[in-house]
């Protein structure tokens, strides 16, 4: 028995959102053997947007039975039936975590009618339920309201039914078959296409657009635990709603995926990676020579074509790094703008002769220098002939790419024609030193 769902609700995903109208359509395969449709109160304001969506208000439901109240009689419905929705993970993770919030545990079989009308009549223009009945020439009315949109899911699925679906429906219900956990967007060969290697994976919405990057030791195990979870979040709704189309880069280990994740979110900026979204490094350390001859050390925004003695994330940081040298070299605060009052004869006398001070500026220069390591990470290629190389330049991640095995290192230059510049960043070069810290022997000093 088929139970053919449809709901509307207060927004996008169920943990924090609530059913206001659900209908229920029990088939047998042939025809309808049982109807349960009711308004429910969500116990929540109904947002605008959705008012003029569905049309249901707030004075609608008013009076309208709570979820709780209604529980009992839907489970029974629901129970022992093969759940059928459009875009069937949406509905029911409303439906299920209303419901288990009330005591009840729902785990039928799913059956999303996307997918079928994908596998029964391909290629055609749009699945959205709407298109899909113009499509076919199946009547829909009262759009958008439970009812409406689920006696026209019940009309597709008999369509489907009278297409041969049946083999399909067969396949699709299997546990082994993984279709009811995918967006309706994606096929199975998306994810058994995908290998079991380390890398970089892109969800793209159905303008091709990417909206989620992650890094994975198993593509293809972490890609499908994304639908695997039963989460009834924000996140995972999206995903559901919006993923069409799954990319992938094959790194060598692990710290390259770090490393291209951290990067490619910066570039790509998808829409629903949540960390790793903060700005650029956006200042640095500057020395310049004042017209008293003093040099002087100067936090300031990033700027192109100056060069930096060390480039920060923060002016925090930076300051912190900044007063760190004034104390251990015994520098004046007021030449270094930690002090933003005018430096006058009294502070020339403490400072001491240009010439002194600025040996003291010289000699911290040049123990941030050494301070700031330039190694290479050497690892495994994903070809024998080939070495993976990551590069930390004075302190800074400058790129990575691969060598070949057989190449000579002596020095920096060696490296960098094989290597590919990236933005640097806290989470690449936190990862990385973590990485040599527990790997020493794959550390190559300059």
């Amino acid at each position: 028995m088929y139970a053919i769902v449809d709901i509307e609700t207060t927004g996008g995903y169920a943990s924090a959102n609530g059913i206001t109208e659900i209908a229920v359509y029990v088939h047998d395969g042939t025809r309808v053997v049982k109807h349960f449709e009711t308004l429910i109160n969500p116990q929540q304001k109904i947002p605008y947007h959705i008012t003029t969506l569905t049309g249901i208000d707030n004075a609608m439901v008013a009076e309208a039975p709570a979820f709780h109240e209604i529980a009992e009689t839907l489970y029974e419905v629901l129970k022992d039936n093969i759940f059928v929705a459009h875009s069937v993970n949406f509905d029911y993770s409303f439906v299920n975590h209303q419901l288990k919030a009330n005591g009840f545990v729902l785990s039928p079989r799913k059956l999303c009618t996307v997918r079928l009308a994908r596998k029964v009549v391909p290629d055609l223009k749009s699945y959205s339920l709407g298109n899909l009945c113009r499509q076919l020439q199946i009547p829909i009315s009262n759009r958008h309201r439970a009812g409406g949109d689920a006696k026209a899911t019940v009309l597709l699925l008999e369509h489907l039914l009278a297409n041969n679906a049946q083999p399909h429906i067969d396949q699709m219900l299997k546990k082994t078959s993984g279709e009811q956990w995918l967006p309706p967007g994606l096929q199975k060969s998306d994810i058994t296409k995908l290998p079991a290697s380390p890398g970089v994976y892109y969800f793209h919405n159905i303008k091709g657009k990417i909206i989620y990057v992650g890094k994975a030791v198993n593509i293809k195990k972490r890609v499908s635990s994304h639908f695997t979870v039963n989460d009834a979040e924000r996140k995972r709704q999206n995903f559901l709603l919006h993923v069409c189309k799954i990319s992938f880069k094959e790194c060598a280990t692990e710290l390259e995926a770090i490393v291209l994740e951290s990067a490619e979110i910066k570039r790509l900026w998808p829409k629903y990676n949540k960390s790793q979204k903060q700005p650029l490094q956006k200042y640095a350390l500057y020395t310049f020579e004042d017209s008293m001859g003093y040099m002087r050390l100067a936090i300031d925004k990033k700027r192109k074509n100056i060069p930096a003695l060390y480039y920060f994330n923060s002016l925090h940081e930076g300051i912190i790094l900044l007063r760190k040298m004034l104390e251990e070299f015994e520098l004046n605060e007021k030449l270094c703008f930690l002090n933003k009052m005018s430096f006058t004869e009294e502070d020339k006398e403490l400072a001491g002769t240009v010439k002194s001070y600025n040996k003291k500026i010289i000699k911290a220069m040049a123990a941030l220098n050494k301070r700031l390591p330039t190694f290479a990470v050497l690892d495994d290629g994903k070809q024998a002939n080939e070495k993976l190389c990551l590069l930390i330049e004075k302190g800074c991640f400058w790129g990575m790419g691969y060598l070949p095995a057989s190449l000579s290192i002596e020095s920096v230059d060696d490296l960098k024609e094989f290597l590919q510049p990236y933005q640097d960043n806290d989470t690449i070069r936190n990862s990385i030193y973590s990485f040599v810290e527990a790997y020493p022997e794959k550390k190559l000093v300059f």
